[in-house]
């Protein structure tokens, strides 16, 4: 059963920070004694492909805690991620930079740059208490200059184990392993800890849904890009199921942050690193690929609580969040310049007028394995007033991967399988067009209309004007954040090395070979591709 974490919420009347203003002037540091014990706390909880919530008003999808936190704080009803893959996107959180400004970090099952600092790290070397459970960045390689693995999101707490509520949801107990990380902390310590919950992630128990309860008929409606029926809505709800184990741990850990009497200290970030992990939504470019829930709860520094925010914000966003609240300077400690704004000012209530969030950027280069020589399929996009613009740069590659090699860059499921399924029928076979299918070079959607992207209005003469400046304004904005492909340069991203040893690495293990011990880094990525999981 899922709980709501019983904590108190006091509205404490403390000046709230504005994103102009200089970290001295918040309330917490008035004397350097008290500036160690004061540092607000962070905790950043981050579902592993999770696009629903309830607070969302998805009623299949049971999420009290979550919601609790959106009541508490602030709802973000237009956050986004710049990359739908799982490490690049988390490389743009623990950075502050779009993936395309990150070299091999862009793609997926990388080899992280030494070069680029992650917040946590940065918060480690002022004071700060850091750590993770679950899954941190990753999947991907990352080390020290000396060969030794790089803690990106903290320590790793994953000791702590227990009997998961089906055969397919992670045996690492999240909340006992935060408890572990607690017990640790020196007295008065500030600390940052990142819950990455493994789930939703594939692969789900099929039916398990149906098992513990669940009702097909519960599900108000199925994107109009997947068939509709029984076999879609049962891998839906075990994707619900999962969501719900999230949201569970989330509930016992804000519990103990309560029970130690610093949840008002604790800046709350919830929220996921992409869309569903389904056909057309992870991996792809499209708005609901992208768009990520959010809510943000902070006691002793967030005004009018239970407010929604329409405020464009993006994963890259958060580093500067977390350094401003924290008075960190990154810069100081070898971070590069972050692209992201702190979204302050949005907790505070005034909203900065000189930050610019009028717009989104989007985009991804090689996710995974399934072209000829491990091509990626590159694309940019940029959201904007309610339309989505898509310059896919190589529309003769496959974007779900090649049809020989199984469509990698979609994760097994039943859902996939009818929509393979569906290829051969007539009648049914846009639906693996929509999902597999080429595309072509320039793709725009009106999302006000139609959220699903189903219907490419670039076509039309009457968006000629609308097209055209997307387009230029996209392209200025990619080449002052300095992105290789603007410079004529995107072949650099296929030539990164791909890292997905870890394939061979598991087999290997499995097998009872001997493994390198330079092939991985098993505290920082996702140890186990979904094609391992069986």
């Amino acid at each position: 059963m899922n709980r709501t974490f019983f904590g108190r919420y006091v509205s404490v009347s403390v000046p709230l920070l504005a994103s102009s203003m200089a970290i001295s002037c918040l309330s917490f540091p008035l004397h350097a004694a008290d500036r160690r014990s004061k540092r607000p706390n962070i905790l950043i909880c981050v579902a592993d492909d999770a696009g629903h919530m309830g607070a969302y008003g998805h009623r299949w999808v049971n999420t009290p805690n979550f919601d609790s936190v959106a009541r508490r704080g602030v709802l973000f009803d237009n956050a986004f991620t710049c990359n739908s893959k799982s490490a690049p996107s988390r490389a743009c959180m623990i950075t502050g930079r779009n993936s395309w400004q990150l070299e091999e970090a862009a793609n997926h099952w990388c080899d992280f740059p030494q070069k680029f600092i992650s917040f946590p790290e940065v918060l480690k070397k002022n004071g700060y208490h850091t750590g993770y459970t679950g899954k941190g960045w990753g999947p991907g390689i990352a080390k020290n200059a000396d060969g030794s693995n790089r803690h990106l999101t903290g320590k790793t707490y994953n000791k702590r184990k227990h009997t998961p509520p089906t055969s397919s949801i992670s045996p690492i107990d999240y909340s006992a392993n935060f408890s572990d990380f607690l017990s640790e902390r020196e007295a008065g310590e500030p600390f940052c800890f990142w819950y990455g919950a493994r789930e939703p992630h594939r692969g789900y128990e099929y039916a398990s849904a149906i098992r513990a309860g669940k009702s097909t008929a519960d599900i108000d409606s199925v994107p109009s890009y997947w068939p509709d029926n029984e076999t879609v809505r049962t891998d839906m709800l075990d994707y619900a199921l999962e969501i719900e184990h999230f949201d569970e741990h989330l509930g016992r850990i804000l519990s103990q942050i309560d029970s130690i009497g610093e949840l008002d200290n604790t800046l709350v970030i919830v929220t996921s690193d992409h869309g569903m992990p389904f056909p057309r939504v992870k991996g792809q470019d499209y708005y609901f690929s992208n768009h990520i829930p959010m809510a943000v709860m902070w006691g002793a520094g967030l005004r009018n609580p239970g407010r929604k925010c329409s405020e464009y914000v993006s994963v890259i966003d958060f580093a500067p969040t977390i350094l401003e609240v924290t008075g960190v300077n990154g810069e100081m400690y070898g971070m590069q310049p972050i692209e992201g704004n702190s979204f302050t000012d949005i907790l505070s209530d005034k909203v900065n007028v000189d930050i610019d969030r009028s717009c989104i950027m989007m985009g991804k280069e090689r996710h995974d394995v399934g072209r000829p020589d491990d091509q990626g399929y590159p694309i940019r996009a940029i959201l904007k007033d309610s339309y989505l613009y898509i310059r896919n740069y190589e529309p003769s590659r496959w974007p779900a991967g090649n049809p020989e090699t199984g469509y990698m860059n979609i994760d097994g499921s039943p859902t996939k399988t009818e929509i393979i399924k569906s290829r051969h029928n007539p009648d049914t076979k846009f639906y693996w067009d929509l999902s597999m299918g080429k595309r072509g070079e320039e793709e725009l959607y009106n999302i006000e209309k139609d959220p699903l992207c189903m219907v490419n209005i670039k076509d039309d003469p009457s968006n000629v004007d609308l097209l055209m400046s997307l387009r230029n304004e996209m392209e200025k904005r990619l080449k002052e954040q300095q992105d290789p492909r603007m410079e004529g340069k995107g072949n650099i991203f296929d030539l990164y090395p791909n890292m997905c040893k870890a394939r061979m690495y598991w087999n290997r293990t499995r097998s009872g070979e001997d493994v390198p011990a330079n092939w991985i880094n098993d505290t920082d990525f996702d140890p186990l591709p979904d094609d391992l999981k069986r």
